[in-house]
Parts: C-alpha cells; sequence; structure tokens
C-alpha cells in the first residue's frame, strides 16, 4: 500500500512540505508507504480542454510539460495528498493544473481516481485556508474518492518557512489525519 503525497509550493522545504513530512511519517509509522513529490516550481500548465485524453484513453495528458509523470505516479498509488499553500484564498497554480488535468484524465479513462483516499492539506499565513483546502476537496469528492479526515481541517498556520514546526495544533492535526488515511488505505484494500 502506498500514499503518494504531492507538495504544491514552490518552496521545496517551506510550510507545506513540512506539513505533508508530518503526514508522511505517520503514514510510515502505521504501515503504508508514502512518497513526498515536487510539483510546486515546475512549469506545467493548465488543462486546455482539447479533448486528447478522451480520444486517446491512454491514462496521459497530451500535454508533454512533465505532468504526466506525475499523473502515473498518482494512478499507481492507493492514496493521495495534495498540499498546498494558500495564495490569495486559493491554491497554487501548480496544484490548480494537477487537479484540472488529473480529473480530467481520470474521467477520460474510466475514473482511475476512483476509490482512492484522498486528502488535502493547506498552509496558510493567516487566512484563505478553507478555500484552498475546499478546491483540493473538490476534485476527491468530484472523482469518487474516499476523503481521510483528522480532528480538524488539515491546516497549517505558518508564513516564513519552518513556522509550521512551531503550530502544535497543525502538527496534531497532520499526524492524525496519517493515521486516518493509513486505516482507511487498509481497510479499502481488504487489510
Amino acid at each position: 500500500m502506498k500514499v503518494l503525497l504531492i507538495n504544491g509550493s514552490p518552496r521545496r522545504h517551506g510550510n507545506t512540505f513540512q506539513a505533508l513530512e508530518t503526514v508522511a511519517r505517520a503514514l510510515q509509522e502505521s504501515g503504508v508507504e508514502a512518497e513526498i513529490c515536487q510539483l510546486g516550481g515546475k512549469e506545467v500548465r493548465g488543462c486546455q480542454n482539447c479533448g486528447g485524453c478522451s480520444r486517446r484513453k491512454d491514462r496521459r495528458c497530451v500535454l508533454t510539460d512533465g505532468m504526466n509523470d506525475i499523473l502515473e505516479k498518482i494512478w499507481a498509488a492507493d492514496g493521495l495528498v495534495i498540499g498546498s499553500p494558500t495564495y490569495f484564498s486559493n491554491v497554487s497554480s501548480e496544484v490548480k493544473a494537477l487537479i484540472d488535468r488529473a480529473g480530467v484524465v481520470s474521467g477520460a479513462n474510466d475514473g482511475l481516481l476512483r476509490g482512492k483516499v484522498g486528502a488535502a492539506v493547506v498552509a496558510a499565513r493567516r487566512a484563505g485556508a478553507n478555500f484552498a483546502f475546499a478546491a483540493i476537496n473538490f476534485l476527491f469528492t468530484k472523482c469518487e474518492m474516499p476523503v481521510a479526515s483528522a480532528a480538524y481541517w488539515n491546516m497549517t498556520l505558518a508564513g516564513a518557512p519552518g513556522e509550521a514546526q512551531n503550530d502544535a495544533e497543525g502538527i496534531r492535526t497532520f499526524e492524525t489525519l496519517g493515521k486516518n488515511m493509513a486505516f482507511m488505505v487498509r481497510r479499502l484494500r481488504g487489510q
């Protein structure tokens, strides 16, 4: 069993990454393999609504900007955690591109995301995190993915890189999320 965690922040080791690391640790301690994949900072484009993936039905997007490498990892995983910083009360542009393209390619190929466990992780300096959190969860619910949760929304309030380590409630939330996600992945895979 494996969960792919995607860092949608261009800050490779910033607060979004640190939150994802906490979730990954909890997954691994619960016996589930976890891999963090860097998306933020890559030059990826949004969906062009060209219909190419519907015509080809090869589990890939026709755009050749590197997104297909990430999509392959998503299709192979049992669960998906998408992490994003909050930019103007929404996800990063890279995460938005992932949401649109993963959703469209999944739908064009008989629901590649269906049944995978999903979870959103969001970092915000102060406000707007609920909108970013919702944007990610819209993908999961649209694609028939069960959503893992914690005792609070999966977010950290942190501005400068490293401040997520000072958010004790956020850390507890991410640890709980990792444990809950591991439980769901195991149950859905019959273990």
